[in-house]
């Protein structure tokens, strides 16, 4: 079993870190990172605290993210109620939660939309830091922006934090990983570096020639294909309500998924 914090991964020197809603549940964080870190289930810690520690940008959040592997969120569950926090299973493919009062800790072991598997791949390519006087594994840059792309909601959209990885940490970045997991989805790889380049001109060549010209050479054989017999709507792999409509009434057949915050 991997350790939550292997020697062999790379050090990571956080740009900064976010500041917590509550300022009351830093003790909560602490305790648990601290708590998570001695079960011996392997984690990876995510959300606004990986984006401020690749990007510098500090900002608000009303909880901490954790990623594990689906097989091992039951085993965070168990540990976490044998020491007398509240545990929750907010939806069976993707999310628990553990709480103390009112403040919660997410336990994320897949994509809502069933697109993006967290697997042994994800805590190879970590780096380790130390958070709340804890050593953890952080996930990876190239996984990081991965686990944001889908995330294009009415409500919630995380274009901005794919824009300022690429911005300030492209050199971190493993392009042909990258290329590999959204293989099946390179449109929307494709999206997010236009919307990079079209943010930042100046800062185009942090995407990789090589990428983009490959990206592109796709999406010109793409309008050659002959049209698809049925109509197929896969924008429920960013948002189930904002094309529920599509589905229930306009006659597209559904792909799911609901792109929830990872």
């Amino acid at each position: 079993m991997l350790t939550a914090a292997p020697e062999r991964l790379p050090e990571l020197q956080p740009k900064a870190e976010p500041t917590l809603q509550n300022p009351e549940a830093e003790g909560f964080y602490a305790e648990a990172i601290r708590q998570l870190a001695s079960s011996g289930v392997p984690f990876l810690l995510a959300g606004t605290y990986a984006v401020s520690a690749y990007t510098g940008i500090s900002r608000q959040t009303k909880d901490i993210d954790v990623f594990c592997k689906p097989g091992d969120y039951p085993q965070i569950l168990s540990y976490f109620k044998r020491l007398g926090y509240r545990i929750a299973i907010e939806d069976d493919r993707w999310l628990a939660k553990v709480f103390k009062g009112r403040v919660f800790l997410d336990v994320i072991f897949a994509s809502s939309n069933g697109a993006i598997p967290i697997d042994e791949n994800w805590f190879e390519h970590a780096r380790q830091s130390t958070i709340f006087g804890t050593t953890v594994n952080v996930i990876g840059p190239t996984e990081l922006v991965w686990s944001k792309c889908f995330i294009q909601a009415r409500d919630r959209y995380d274009g901005a934090d794919v824009a300022h990885i690429i911005l300030r940490a492209s050199d971190q970045i493993d392009w042909p990983r990258l290329l590999h997991y959204m293989e099946a989805h390179w449109e929307v790889l494709l999206i997010h570096l236009l919307n990079f380049q079209w943010i930042y001109p100046s800062e185009r060549s942090n995407v990789p020639d090589w990428l983009m010209d490959e990206l592109l050479r796709r999406l010109v054989a793409r309008r050659l294909e002959p049209a698809r017999p049925s109509k197929l709507c896969r924008g429920r792999l960013m948002s189930s309500e904002d094309y529920e409509i599509d589905i229930k009434l306009w006659g597209f057949s559904d792909v799911g998924g609901n792109g929830e915050a990872m």
